[in-house]
This record gives structure tokens, C-alpha cells and sequence, in this order.
């Protein structure tokens, strides 16, 4: 089992920290860590800093529970703060670069650009999948399929005495 439960991950601006909630082993008590962000600036890399922290060999135990996407996110807040956005536009900002537009062709994408995107798609299937252990599972969900209009059909699935 895990030593530390994350509970809650959050930033403080003044001064700049990372601040985690976390239970200890299987005692009750929620603790919190405040994780001081030390040479940071508005030019800073994001991810490279929240692998950092979660590498960090004085916090990397408390922070296995918490995504590196979160860090991440939670440094991409304070680069925000520290270049003079408010919250809701670096939220929004955050949000859009989040966002996978289903139009966009990834073969075109340096690898760096491309991790970032299978990260995300990651993350959004994590939270959206289902296991058997959640309340509103349910096993071989059967879908009727309205038939009313009529059934289009492409030329690959029509048969054909055609030789190839």
C-alpha cells in the first residue's frame, strides 16, 4: 500500500508553492505539504518543472498519486499569476490547450508536441472509462440501433462478382 493518499493538489501564489493534501498510511489525520517553487519565472517550462517535482527525491512519495498532467496544470496557473493573467484566463487557457481538436493531423507533430497529445487523450480516458468497481457499471450493455431511415451503404461492403 501506499505510505501517502493524495487528497487534494493545489498552487499558492504567495509564496509560490505547490500544496498537497494527504492522508498518512491509515490514519485519519489530512496533512499538507508545501512545496516551495524556487527558480521559476513566466518563461519556464511547464512540464519539464512538474517533472522535476515529482522526481524530487524529498517529495516524489507523497506526489505518486498525483498525475504529472496536474502538476503540470497547476505550474501552467502560476506562469499565468507570475506574467499578470488573472486565474480564469490562465484556466482558459489552460482548457484550450487541453482540448484535442479531431481535425488535427498528429502525424504532423514534432514528437514533444505529440506525447503532450497522447497524454491528454490518456487523462480524458482514464476519467471517462468505467471499471466494474464503480456504482453505475454495468456488464454487455446491449444498443438497439433505430432503424428508420434507410441503411447507407458503401461500395467496400457491397458484393460483387468483380474480380480484384
Amino acid at each position: 500500500a501506499m505510505p501517502y493518499t493524495a487528497k487534494k493538489c493545489g498552487v499558492c501564489f504567495q509564496p509560490p508553492s505547490i500544496v498537497l493534501i494527504y492522508k498518512e498510511g491509515s490514519q485519519d489525520k489530512t496533512r499538507r505539504r508545501i512545496m516551495p517553487v524556487r527558480s521559476f519565472s513566466k518563461f519556464s517550462d511547464c512540464s519539464m518543472a512538474a517533472e522535476q517535482l515529482k522526481n524530487n527525491p524529498r517529495h516524489k512519495a507523497y506526489l505518486e498519486g498525483v498525475s504529472l498532467r496536474q502538476l503540470e496544470k497547476l505550474y501552467t496557473l502560476l506562469k499565468g499569476h507570475l506574467r499578470g493573467e488573472s486565474l480564469a484566463e490562465s484556466l482558459e487557457k489552460f482548457r484550450q490547450e487541453e482540448t484535442i481538436d479531431p481535425e488535427e493531423d498528429l502525424n504532423k507533430l514534432d514528437d514533444r508536441e505529440l506525447a503532450k497529445r497522447k497524454s491528454i487523450m490518456d487523462e480524458l480516458f482514464k476519467k471517462n472509462r468505467k471499471s466494474k468497481d464503480d456504482p453505475d457499471f454495468v456488464y454487455d450493455i446491449e444498443v438497439e440501433f433505430p432503424q428508420d431511415e434507410q441503411l447507407e451503404s458503401c461500395g467496400w461492403d457491397v458484393e460483387s462478382d468483380e474480380e480484384v
